[in-house]
């Protein structure tokens, strides 16, 4: 039905920046809201940022506040995230995320749609 394919991933020495990418195909119709979630090692998925289908509502983790941004292309089908100012604690396996309503939510239960992740290394 919806496939989401992330790229961007690798990895940065502390404060560098990184660009992720989700693109959406299939019946990217019917994906709304979209999300950036990630998982370090041993961790639970964790929330990063998340955007309306319209880009007007957007909602980041206190962790990256400030030094990340979600956007979305005019066709609404790609999905951005660009990181500065890295920590080594930002390093885990990036997820994008999409869901078939339209408000932005924090948790990954209401999301529908998963990417296979990117790797992000930020080293000290």
């Amino acid at each position: 039905q919806v496939k989401l394919v992330e790229s961007g991933g690798g990895l940065v020495q502390a404060g560098g920046s990184l660009r992720l990418s989700c693109a959406a195909s299939g019946r990217t119709f019917i994906i709304y809201a979209m999300g950036w979630f990630r998982q370090a090692p041993g961790k639970e998925r964790d929330f990063v940022a998340g955007i309306s289908w319209n880009s007007a509502a957007t909602i980041y983790a206190d962790s990256v506040k400030g030094r990340v941004t979600i956007s979305r292309d005019k066709a609404g089908n790609t999905v951005y995230l660009q990181m500065d100012s890295l920590k080594p604690e930002d390093t885990a396996v990036y997820y994008c995320a999409g869901r078939h309503t339209l408000g932005v939510v924090t948790t990954p239960v209401s999301y529908n749609y998963w990417g296979q992740g990117t790797q992000v290394t930020v080293s000290s």
